[in-house]
């Protein structure tokens, strides 16, 4: 498919350009600047600089004052740089003032990120969610591209230039093509909510891994289920959501699904465009968080972790702290903080190494517990054979009792369950239900 805007080689020699203001700690700022220098490693840029600039208030022309921007622009000059990358957001004018300043290209943050998903996609609704994202982006900027053109007006006044025809024209299709990439990703959208509701009619519970970028949410995945999914020490390996089968010890299944790692600053177009994949997060039945304890920033990282999940609507769901990476950590005592600390602001928290595979089976305890509901009866028609067998899928089975008018069923399931079977549930038995459990007739 001919996509309809240019695409610029990624510079190999970068400038980053931190701006602080007062609104902004000197710890975030670094912690930030930090990130910026992974994010431009993650594509394989030279850094041959980087600054933090401190400001009082916002310039509108340049982010800050004129004189430091000049400075800047000679220093890059100096250095054969051939881009600034931005830890921010620009304005389009403000990229367009930086770039007739310095003679070379200007991005900032969102822009990088989205250079590094355009890297990362492989499949198909990736490719989509990428391009549909940068188009977004790309829109409001693509006046300064015609911007030497809009000047040849000519005629009376108020005519229409051929610069500015042109702008319009290729807005238009711009727009077009956006319609068409949401079409397809509705489609793609409609693919999902069939998977999903097959897994439900399943009564196979859901465990989504979640976390910052580079935790090791694929690692776990690897360790648990002995797959295969791609293990990279770069920002979003991973892009789509993986799923694979872990048996439990009491040999219930449970579908763990591998998400795209979060971070500070996510831009926007990203977020609505991967928005039908960030969902698999919300429709899980547990989350499982994967936090890396050898990070200074771990905290910084798990709030971010908290605001995307509030963000889709699945900050309530049954949450489980995996730190991972305690082979990189050589206090014993940091790491019993760690658990304390994170058990208090979720359901459990363990100790685990993706790696050495050291700490699996404590987090797989963990699952089976938050998985285990409360013993409920039920009682089913008689020929309701399909609804028995999901209580033994998804459930433990304590006792059943089939009669002539109804098939009586005592079991310990989590409350999805209870609550997909609400109707049939008996709430005040009036006789033990003492009649073991047995396999179903033709199960």
């Amino acid at each position: 498919m001919k996509k309809l805007y240019e695409t610029q080689e990624v510079p190999k020699r970068v400038f980053l350009v931190g701006i602080r203001d007062k609104g902004m700690t000197q710890g975030e700022a670094d912690s930030l600047a930090k990130e910026l220098v992974g994010l431009s490693r993650t594509l394989g840029l030279v850094i041959v600089a980087q600054e933090q600039v401190h400001i009082r208030e916002r310039h509108p022309q340049f982010g800050m004052g004129t004189g430091k921007a000049e400075a800047l622009a000679e220093k890059a000059a100096s250095l054969e740089a051939d881009c600034f990358i931005f830890d921010g957001e620009l304005s389009p004018s403000q990229q367009r003032n930086w770039e007739t300043l310095s003679g070379i290209a200007a991005i900032d943050r969102q822009e990088l990120i989205l250079q590094i998903f355009a890297d990362r996609a492989k499949t198909r609704e990736a490719e989509l969610q990428v391009e549909l994202a940068a188009l977004s982006y790309s829109l409001p900027r693509l006046q300064h591209k015609y911007l030497d053109l809009a000047r040849q007006r000519g005629g009376r006044y108020g005519a229409k230039g051929q610069g500015e025809t042109k702008l319009e024209t290729d807005r238009r299709l711009v727009e077009k093509y956006v319609d068409r990439l949401k079409q397809e990703l509705a489609e793609v959208r409609k693919n999902r909510e069939v998977q999903q509701k097959k897994r439900k009619r399943r009564g196979i519970p859901t465990g989504a891994l979640v976390g910052y970028t580079n935790a090791g949410k694929s690692s776990l995945l690897n360790a648990m289920t002995r797959a295969d999914t791609l293990v990279a020490d770069k920002l979003f390996a991973t892009l789509d959501p993986t799923t694979r089968q872990l048996e439990l010890r009491n040999g219930r299944p449970l579908l763990l699904i591998d998400t795209v790692g979060f971070i500070r600053q996510l831009p926007h177009t990203l977020v609505e465009a991967f928005r039908s994949t960030l969902e698999e997060v919300r429709y899980a039945d547990l989350l499982i968080h994967v936090l890396d304890a050898s990070d200074p920033e771990a905290d910084r990282y798990f709030e971010t972790t908290l605001s995307v999940l509030r963000d889709l609507g699945a900050q309530k769901l049954p949450m489980i702290t995996a730190l991972n990476k305690i082979d990189q950590v050589d206090s014993i005592e940091t790491l019993e903080l760690l658990q304390k600390r994170y058990a208090e602001r979720c359901t459990a928290s363990v100790l685990i190494s993706a790696k050495n595979h050291s700490g699996t089976d404590e987090l797989a305890r963990c699952i089976e517990e938050l998985l285990s509901g409360g013993i409920t009866r039920f009682r089913f028609p008689p020929d309701r054979y399909d609804l028995a067998r999901l209580l033994h899928r998804s459930g433990r089975v304590l006792a059943e009792k089939y009669g002539d008018t109804a098939i009586e069923v005592e079991a310990q399931v989590e409350t999805r369950i209870q609550e997909q079977l609400k109707a049939y549930r008996v709430i005040h038995p009036e006789r033990p239900l003492d009649v073991p459990a047995y396999r179903l007739p033709g199960g």
